[in-house]
């Protein structure tokens, strides 16, 4: 859960996850021209996504398109199983760990090629980790999952041979391996944009590999290469000659020999063409199970249900009391409010999520109380969570110095009404659905909200550049192992979004404060990854998730179901929540 994000990568790799709304999971289906066209020729899935990427470089990404374009063509030394929870091979086709655990040696594959026909090696994978993931001049969420111990120190990493890479951890690590998954990116083609510099001094590696690179500078080592990119219309991807996977029987994969990501900005429009037949899958939001669970058997579909959702929905607060340049990132006023706990445990129980479930999302879904993903072996069960109780809500208020008037408005103790605005991504028709449910809940016990559904770049430039915002409505990929949300919790993490520090390259920050129970839970996280008794790390991931509860810097609302209609003719399908209806599509076929 270390990127904003719900959008599946197609092979559930255990990397660092990105930043989106909740429903805008990919939406798969048949575009009829295209498949016309191809018919006779290739095998062709076609799925439907929300937006534009952003970029095609993956360590750089912080959108979920550009992020799954990145789990299309690249491989990591590893992967996880989302059915079993295990790491598995994946360019790495073994590791040995010494006995004091802390060294690792991998052996690739041999004969790996990346999709230019030249080959993958040890250089590859030590460039990576060492010149990419572990720059502090790169902004990615590598850094934050592998950092290891009290003093925050990365791993050593070194070529032993052309086959193997030693990684020396400086204590044990029980994360390593969830950890150690991102991509491997190809030196011969990356090695000099990080050797010059442009005319801001900012490394070339930063704006390499842009949506405007042609597709034939993008070496791939996944099943998969970027054939095709055309704005706003589509992403097509044709299958790698040179992948390393075979199928049961040695058979050469992928079987589906190209995918289009058609860009549909909207979801009814997907609907439309899936109920028409065009489309192989979509993801089925609430408002939609009901009609499309009526005419499953007619359209030759199957609605998987994978259970609770990975990942976190919720609303935050800046609680950053910093300034940029003399001017406060928060109004100084509201920033008081919001960082009283009291305050924010009332606005809490002050949600009526019952109300949510049974009116957004159509009984498909449960109250969410936790940063840890409900289906993860470390979830907590003993969270109390925030019940509905308005009149509890006043009461906490009143009791932190806040008055009503006679219309039941709520001021502050210097008389300030109480008020702010809330933003979350615009588009998202369920996301929409519960901020305005929020601010008619919150109008209850006399707190005035502004909402505004906002431009997904807009909203992302917000959190991470400007960092000027008052709350937010998003959510968080989630996954089996708590250390991947590290980046989320260390003070300095680059998703440490509800107190975030300043990135390379921008303008530092002025008074920033960090609270005493945000260094105990940074420190517990510590303490979490270097604990390998798995009870013993289970009970300090329960003392975070009861620290979090407690302090409320997230405001968790709902856990919806995981939920995917796919034709049958898309075989085998084996979903799961991790990993969704297409985590292992080199594998599927089209079948007619």
């Amino acid at each position: 859960m270390s990127k904003f994000n719900i959008f599946r990568n197609l092979k559930q790799k255990s990397i660092a996850l990105i930043l989106i709304a909740i429903y805008t999971i990919f939406l798969t289906g048949c575009n009829p021209t295209l498949i016309e066209a191809n018919k006779d020729t290739v095998t062709q899935l076609v799925q439907s996504i929300l937006e534009d990427p952003k970029t095609f470089n993956p360590v750089i990404s912080q959108d979920a398109t550009s992020g799954s374009v990145g789990s299309m063509i690249f491989d990591g030394l590893v992967t996880e199983n989302p059915l079993t929870g295990k790491t598995e091979p994946a360019l790495a086709e073994s590791w040995t760990i010494s006995d004091d655990k802390l060294k690792v040696v991998f052996t690739l594959r041999k004969n790996l090629k990346w999709s230019d026909g030249e080959p993958i090696t040890a250089d590859d994978v030590v460039f990576s980790f060492n010149q990419l993931y572990f720059n502090e001049e790169i902004p990615t969420s590598a850094k934050d999952t592998l950092r290891i111990g009290q003093s925050q120190k990365l791993p050593i990493v070194k070529k032993l041979n052309d086959l193997q890479i030693e990684f020396t951890l400086s204590e044990p690590f029980a994360p390593f391996f969830s950890s150690v998954g991102q991509e491997i990116l190809p030196e011969h083609i990356l090695k000099k944009t990080i050797e010059h510099r442009n005319q801001d001094g900012n490394l070339i590696f930063l704006s390499t590999w842009a949506v405007d690179t042609p597709p034939s500078e993008i070496v791939a080592s996944s099943a998969y290469k970027l054939k095709e990119y055309k704005t706003s219309q589509r992403i097509i991807f044709e299958a790698n000659p040179y992948y390393w996977k075979k199928g049961v029987n040695g058979e050469t994969l992928p079987h589906i020999q190209q995918v289009v990501w058609e860009i549909v900005e909207s979801q009814d429009t997907s609907l439309l063409q899936f109920r028409s037949g065009g489309l192989d899958s979509i993801g089925v939001s609430p408002e939609y199970f009901s009609l499309l669970k009526k005419e499953e058997n007619k359209g030759n579909y199957t609605i998987y249900n994978g259970g609770a959702q990975y990942g976190t929905v919720y609303i935050t607060f800046n609680l950053n009391q910093g300034s940029r340049n003399g001017k406060p990132l928060v109004d100084p006023i509201k920033s008081k409010w919001f960082n009283n706990v009291k305050f924010r445990q009332a606005v809490a129980y002050g949600l009526d999520r019952q109300r949510m479930i049974n009116n957004i999302f159509r009984g498909l879904g449960e109250p969410q109380t936790s940063p840890v993903s409900v289906q993860s072996p470390f979830y907590y069960d003993g969270l109390q969570g925030y019940e509905y109780n308005p009149e509890k809500a006043k009461s906490l208020l009143t009791a932190a110095g806040f008055t009503y008037n006679d219309q039941g408005e709520l001021f502050d103790r210097d008389g300030n009404r109480v008020s702010f605005t809330l933003g979350t991504n615009a588009g998202n028709k369920t996301r929409e659905s519960m901020g305005s449910q929020i601010k008619e809940d919150l109008r209850k016990i006399g707190i005035q909200v502004d909402f505004k559904p906002l431009a997904f770049n807009v909203l992302v430039d917000n959190l991470s550049n400007s960092l000027e915002w008052e709350c937010i409505l998003l959510g968080l990929t989630g996954g089996n192992e708590p250390n991947g949300g590290a980046n989320i919790w260390f003070t300095d993490g680059n998703l440490h979004m509800f107190n975030q520090d300043t990135g390379p390259g921008q303008t530092p920050l002025e008074g920033r404060v960090i609270a005493p129970w945000e260094e105990e839970i940074a420190q517990l996280f510590i303490d979490g990854a270097r604990e390998l008794d798995f009870e013993k790390r289970k009970a300090i991931y329960a003392e975070i998730q009861t620290l979090v509860e407690e302090k409320v810097p997230f405001i968790y609302l709902i856990n919806p179901f995981s939920l995917s209609a796919v034709r049958n003719r898309v075989q085998p399908i084996d979903y799961s929540a991790l990993g969704g209806a297409f985590w292992n599509l080199e594998e599927l076929k089209i079948t007619e």
